[in-house]
């Protein structure tokens, strides 16, 4: 899971990226409501998360070198 992103173009990342935050709200949401099978989800969506803004920055920085 990863390296799944690497592969993906610049708007996909973008769509993947504000997926994510929605799933990432909805789990947070369920999480105060106490109603969540695995809280290790929680870290693991923020670091996918982090992944694809890493991935954004590069391509915007090459965009801005080009």
């Amino acid at each position: 899971m990863k390296n799944s992103f690497k592969e993906l173009k610049y708007e996909e990342l973008l769509v993947k990226r504000e997926e994510l935050r929605k799933k990432y709200m909805d789990l947070r949401f369920k999480m105060v409501i106490g109603h969540v099978e695995n809280p290790l989800e929680k870290r693991n969506m923020r670091r996918q998360i982090a992944r694809l803004n890493t991935l954004i920055h590069q391509h915007e920085s090459e965009a801005a070198r080009a």
